[in-house]
């Protein structure tokens, strides 16, 4: 049964998980129409992580070897000690199948980009979306609000809701670095945080995290003075200051927390990525989680001719796996801020990890990662 043959989509937003849906549902036969008010399909933004979830979902769409071509397959996650400079432990990340990856966004961007251009998907650029009706775009048999964090079409299912200012603050920036090691290493300090990961073409990702109670608007399009980042980590090991002095451009964001939401559709209009469940960047998961939705959506519609009926079955699979994986993102923003004698227990539990059960990390993230958006099984 290919019940999306025909169908009408359009799709509000061309990010990541705009694009992946648009691909997922034109590959099924559907004529999908993406609206994006930006003008151009682009991102400026950083790096992101395609963790083997988010792979299997890009895999079935026929992306694996362009991945390749585009990102750094990880070696491994090692956690840092960032006062004293020292590696705590080190996971291995190269058994994971599909691989995990460190890709730029803008990359990814453009690959997804480029396949939906093949497969006949249209897009509207400049495309300003500001009254949609509860029967979402003209013409389409289903809309899909993938348009992010202050999305038109959440509103539209979902009571005003409130999100509150977590006491954090979050830096990116992108240096040049020719000898960085293929893995995520997460600095760790008192209050605050650096992850750091490499990037094709000779180039290191960064982002740092700092509890304080002054507030900075949500959006990572709000440039900082590096001077503030390099203060924040003042007190750190050389090695890390080093790496942050590199820095000559930085952008800001505050780090707020969404509720996911309540109702993720309506019968004719159905929600995905941060328009359904922004989250915190402490498990390298809204990117993969957007594709999850995506891959997701595409397969229940595709098998269920009743689109009401597929959309409910859409949200009661996504949701519960979401708010974990929410929660455990939450969890990782305490775990890295560690102080005292919880920082120094923390620290000795991660080495002697690493070294009596070196899996037992990545085992602890198998329901994540084994997961397969493509599957019904």
């Amino acid at each position: 049964m290919a019940a999306n043959a025909g169908r009408h989509i359009a799709i509000i937003g061309g990010g990541i998980g705009g694009l992946t849906a648009a691909l997922a549902f034109a590959r099924q036969g559907a004529q999908v129409r993406i609206h994006e008010q930006a003008p151009a399909i682009a991102e400026v933004g950083a790096g992101l992580q395609i963790t083997p979830n988010g792979a299997r979902a890009l895999d079935a769409l026929g992306l694996s070897d362009r991945l390749d071509q585009i990102g750094l397959r990880a070696a491994g996650v090692q956690p840092m000690d960032a006062l004293r400079g020292r590696a705590v432990t080190q996971f291995d990340l190269t058994r994971q199948t599909p691989p995990y990856r460190f890709l730029h966004r803008a990359d990814l961007i453009g690959l997804l980009a480029r396949a939906c251009a093949d497969a006949g998907v249209q897009i509207n650029l400049d495309a300003q979306i500001n009254d949609l009706g509860a029967t979402g775009m003209a013409g389409a048999d289903l809309t899909i609000g993938a348009d992010g964090l202050h999305a038109v079409t959440r509103p539209l299912l979902n009571q005003t809701e409130c999100p509150f200012f977590t006491g954090q603050v979050a830096w990116r920036a992108i240096i040049p670095a020719t000898d960085a090691p293929r893995v995520a290493q997460i600095w760790m300090a008192p209050g605050r945080h650096v992850v750091t990961y490499p990037l094709p073409e000779n180039r290191l990702n960064i982002v740092a995290v700092q509890e304080r109670a002054a507030w900075a608007a949500e959006g990572w399009h709000h440039a900082d003075d590096s001077a503030n980042l390099r203060a924040a980590f003042a007190d750190c090991a050389p090695v890390l200051r080093d790496l942050l002095a590199r820095v000559q451009t930085c952008h800001l964001w505050g780090l707020f927390r969404h509720p996911v939401a309540d109702h993720w559709h309506n019968g004719r209009i159905a929600l995905l990525g941060d328009a359904a469940h922004p989250t915190l960047p402490f498990l390298a998961q809204g990117a993969n989680l957007a594709i999850e939705d995506a891959a997701t959506l595409a397969r229940i519609t595709d098998a269920q001719p009743d689109l009401a009926a597929a959309l409910t079955t859409y949200q009661e699979a996504r949701r519960p796996r979401v708010s974990r994986a929410i929660a455990a993102a939450n969890a990782n923003a305490r775990n890295y801020h560690l102080s005292g004698l919880q920082r120094r227990v923390a620290h000795l539990g991660l080495k002697t990890l690493g070294k009596i059960a070196p899996d037992a990390f990545i085992n602890r993230l198998g329901w994540l990662y084994n997961f397969d958006p493509a599957s019904s099984e």
